[in-house]
């Protein structure tokens, strides 16, 4: 019996137009691990397309720019779906063959204007029909369901249901929608995943770039190795994959070593209000529009203290950020703030469950909301409601 990388590479095998695809709410490890998969498959002279829904605002986008740009192929990433099928329009000339034909456009509607060379055509002799779909293999990664994967999924979801799906994840809450679902628990991340299956086929077809990728899953997952979950196959991979000609220094310094001068500050703001309960699992903090004057930093930089606070206080299960925003009426009068708040849970908690009354935007790890209350209320009130959450969960 095959095991399931054997299944997987025979899959591959047979399937000549695939498609990569990954969640919505992208991280490190799932953009690394695709672009690694992308660039492996490649070498085996497959047409493959990367393709993902923009992340969640323009915040995300920008942030994940600004990180992750430097992997090999990240340009290569669309965010939606083209041409999936083929709209085709049949004529049967058995009984009068065709001897110009023309176009125009009319109020929204093609024309087309076949002229025979003798005899007529009539509405019997056309039909039309759709090609079959582009791509005869998905493979998803780091995506613990269909849903995750936004408007890429939702638009097309026929595709998804009529094409073998390749699972590849390490999450305890993957549905395994696939039709082969690779998913191992004990790994620390996709990206190690990733390296057992291409080492299972060949691993001379990794080259600098392809294990560059694989590495820098691995160290966004691991918080460049802080991370306790830390397991001997993770740092055996990580020695492989320098041999390999992973450039690590690239990594650690595009990841972890560009910290401006602005986000430091900030990061000692949040550390200011720092709040927590629950011994820990739960940690808070509060900042104000004047933090973000007085550090020179926007909401923006909050993604990187949060990497800092993962890093850091690694008991931590949940945290929340309130942040005031500004509206403005018009160019010179402002308004009152409304509050922000940003949940980010870390160790199988549901984002969007803890926020659900308030009808939050985001995903299972990350989600938001807005709320025109005072500071103190806001925080107050969603305090409480997440503790009570977890109280019944953990």
């Amino acid at each position: 019996m095959l095991t399931q990388e054997q299944q997987i590479l025979e899959q591959i095998k047979k399937s000549d137009n695939i498609l990569i695809t990954f969640a919505k709410n992208w991280d490190g490890d799932m953009i690394a691990s695709a672009l690694a998969v992308f660039l492996y498959f490649k070498k085996l002279d497959k047409n493959i397309d990367i393709i993902a829904e923009e992340p969640i605002n323009n915040t995300s986008t920008q942030n994940i720019n600004k990180l992750f740009s430097f992997l090999p192929s990240f340009h290569e990433i669309k965010n939606n779906l083209q041409n999936l099928r083929k709209f085709i329009i049949s004529l049967d000339i058995t009984d009068a063959k065709v001897s110009q034909i023309k176009y125009k456009i009319e109020k929204n509607k093609l024309n087309f204007i076949i002229s025979p060379k003798k005899g007529f055509f009539t509405e019997r002799d056309i039909k039309s029909s759709s090609s079959g779909f582009k791509y005869d293999l998905v493979i998803t990664i780091d995506t613990p369901d269909l849903e995750s994967l936004g408007k890429v999924y939702d638009n097309d979801t026929e595709f998804f249901y009529k094409t073998p799906i390749i699972n590849i994840d390490h999450h305890p809450d993957n549905e395994e929608f696939g039709q082969i679902n690779l998913v191992e628990l004990n790994a620390v991340a996709t990206a190690e995943i990733v390296f057992s299956l291409f080492e299972s086929y060949s691993r001379d077809l990794i080259d600098e770039d392809i294990a560059t990728c694989i590495l820098a899953g691995i160290i966004s997952k691991t918080k460049s190795f802080k991370t306790p979950n830390i397991t001997p196959t993770t740092l055996l991979t990580t020695s492989k994959l320098i041999s390999m000609g992973a450039r690590r220094e690239e990594i650690v310094n595009k990841l972890y070593r560009s910290r401006k001068l602005n986000v430091l500050k900030l990061w000692g703001k949040v550390l200011t209000h720092l709040n927590s309960s629950k011994d820990g699992t739960l940690i808070w903090s509060c900042i104000m529009k004047s933090d973000f004057i007085d550090t020179k930093s926007t909401e923006d930089d909050l993604d990187d203290v949060i990497d800092e606070l993962i890093i850091n206080i690694p008991q931590a299960k949940v945290i929340v950020l309130f942040h005031e925003q500004l509206d403005k009426k018009d160019e010179d009068k402002e308004v009152d703030n409304k509050i922000k708040a940003v949940v980010y849970s870390i160790k199988n908690v549901s984002s969007m469950d803890l926020l659900k009354e308030y009808n939050p935007e985001g995903t299972k790890r990350i989600a938001q909301v807005v709320i025109e209350k005072p500071m103190k209320e806001v925080t107050k009130e969603i305090i409480v409601s997440v503790k009570d959450k977890l109280d019944k969960i953990l």
